[in-house]
């Protein structure tokens, strides 16, 4: 049963079994990738616990930490449910790319659809930092651009032990 603290009116956070978690094992990976977490359709703490055990089953990344959980309201298309919101980080072998590809068919794999811009969904996974890697491209910028603005990225990250 996850524990529930509201930090306002509209910010709730939540402690479960894990998240916050630190893995006490080491990774020979060579990159640390902090990925958001987020979705807002369905059961969502479920959501996130079936992504734990799915993460931690796949040999190409190693699991090494989750945040907390943040329910906060959503942004952009704001006539939606309120989101749950955390961090994990991830240590892979993947290069940026192929670990962003990763990343989607994860989503796809937990009922994402893409419908429009901040659609309610299922499960969004973003790449918030890949090392210390800067780039810009069609399909991915790196650091994530709005990592900065977003309380849904923000608390949960502060959180964690880097």
């Amino acid at each position: 049963m996850p524990l529930k603290r509201s930090l306002s009116e509209t910010l709730s956070v939540y402690y479960s079994e894990h998240f916050p978690w630190k893995n006490k094992q080491t990774s020979s990976h060579r990159h640390r990738v902090i990925v958001g977490v987020g979705g807002n359709v369905g059961d969502v703490k479920r959501r996130f616990e079936h992504l734990f055990f799915e993460i931690q089953r796949d040999k190409r990344v190693t699991l090494t930490q989750t945040s907390l959980i943040l329910k906060n309201p959503p942004f952009g298309f704001t006539e939606q449910e309120d989101f749950l919101n955390t961090t994990v980080v991830i240590k892979t072998s993947m290069n940026a790319k192929v670990f962003l590809a990763y990343l989607m068919r994860l989503e796809k794999k937990f009922g994402r659809k893409r419908s429009f811009a901040n659609a309610p969904r299922t499960l969004d996974l973003d790449i918030i930092f890949f090392d210390d890697l800067v780039m810009k491209s069609e399909k991915l910028t790196l650091p994530h651009p709005a990592w900065m603005e977003r309380e849904s990225v923000l608390i949960p990250l502060s959180g964690l032990h880097l």
